[in-house]
């Protein structure tokens, strides 16, 4: 059975108003009857661990499971401090994960800063990628790859299949971003407009058999039907590689409805297409 979710990125507004911090949001995931929530770092108010079992906590009593936490890597930084900071930082959220019992870190790979080329950048980010990846092993915490665009070299589904052949390894795996493949109405600059020639939806067919969560991008939802992502579509190249995993929400369309009408809308719409 699938099983639907909301990420906290969803009331980035609300994080950054206040009026809305982790706690707040588990209530209100219980309200809507969601399964659970994926939590970006933004969300967390503390990592002190009397506060991440406090989360933790809550988050049981109300029967809210926590699928992952996301982590806005960049392996593609220079070599040096800074990437191994990103490391680090990568490591921490696992132990993090670890402590809370949370399943999954999601990663990003790398983007490619400028005057530098994609071959460089992939010699530097998979070393990280794989000792990331062997630490989760350790722990028991998967890692996930989450496919992006805007210059990330994770905008194919052949990229994203490519990079997780080279790291080979079991606790190495795939967030599915609905919208973030190139080409995608959403996530190629296109503002709701597909570009056919890039075959975005070939993308999510390449790496559906993958995945083991999928990050349902939701744009356009005042009439309560997503406008700019076909999902009957998306839906049917889940189903035909028996996907049985996550379906969770995440907003962007904040700058034309609001958070609090939008959100129950893509959860109400979802479910009569995760209903399977």
């Amino acid at each position: 059975m699938l099983k639907l979710g909301c990420m906290s990125l969803s009331y980035k507004d609300e994080f950054a108003a206040g009026t809305l911090d982790l706690d707040g949001f588990i209530d209100r995931a219980n309200e809507f009857r969601l399964d659970g929530i994926d939590l970006h770092t933004r969300a967390f108010a503390s990592e002190d661990p009397a506060y991440l079992r406090g989360i933790r906590m809550h988050a049981l009593k109300k029967g809210i499971a926590l699928s992952y936490i996301g982590v806005s890597s960049n392996f593609g930084v220079a070599a040096g401090e800074k990437l191994d900071e990103q490391v680090t930082t990568a490591k921490h959220w696992i132990d993090v994960a670890y402590f809370m019992g949370i399943p999954m870190v999601r990663v990003f790979a790398a983007w490619i800063p400028e005057g530098d080329t994609e071959e460089a950048v992939l010699a530097r980010m998979m070393p990280c990628l794989k000792e990331v990846a062997s630490y989760g092993q350790e722990k028991g915490v998967v890692l996930g790859l989450h496919n992006h665009n805007h210059g990330c070299v994770t905008r194919t589904g052949k990229d994203v299949r490519r990079i997780i052949e080279g790291v080979n390894n079991p606790y190495f795996s795939h967030i599915l971003d609905t919208g973030q493949y190139v080409g995608s109405p959403g996530a190629s600059g296109a503002n709701g407009v597909e570009d056919p020639s890039l075959d975005f939806y070939g993308s999510i067919e390449q790496t559906a058999p993958l995945a083991v969560h999928v990050r349902c991008k939701i744009y356009r939802i005042q009439s309560g039907t997503e406008e700019w992502l076909n999902y009957p579509r998306i839906m049917e190249t889940l189903k035909k590689v028996n996907y049985n995993g996550w379906c969770s929400i995440v907003y962007e369309g904040q700058d034309v409805e609001a958070e609090a009408t939008a959100v129950p809308k893509a959860i109400k719409y979802l479910r009569t297409l995760t209903n399977w």
